[in-house]
């Protein structure tokens, strides 16, 4: 059996924090992932999660594909708007239309790309 991670200080997690890490899910594993809407239709992939200096999981950025005379087209969602992560991905009241008139995300507007 695996020892469990120890923190920045060198101490193992407790009991509590445990618990979070056994019934959470890895983001590594969660790119690429394809996100539905409510009605099951396929809006896009996860590209990657934009994480504030605070660490907190703000949005997710959704990679559309391809749009006629737009190339490939990714969008910002902030993470709330998703009504759930795991284990499917889904994003109520969208069609990739509707992401598709979403200004264009470019990671060039993250510092530290």
């Amino acid at each position: 059996m695996d020892t469990p991670a120890a923190d920045s200080n060198g101490a193992a997690p407790d009991t509590a924090q445990s618990r979070l890490i056994a019934s959470g899910w890895r983001v590594s594993k969660l790119k690429k992932a394809t996100v539905y809407n409510d009605t099951n239709q396929k809006i896009g992939k996860i590209d990657d999660f934009i994480v504030t200096k605070d660490g907190s999981l703000t949005f997710a950025v959704v990679n559309l594909g391809r749009f006629p005379g737009r190339g490939t087209y990714m969008v910002a969602i902030p993470t709330n708007d998703f009504s759930q992560i795991v284990p499917k991905v889904i994003l109520p009241g969208k069609t990739k239309a509707d992401l598709g008139k979403l200004p264009r995300f470019e990671y060039k507007l993250i510092l530290g790309k």
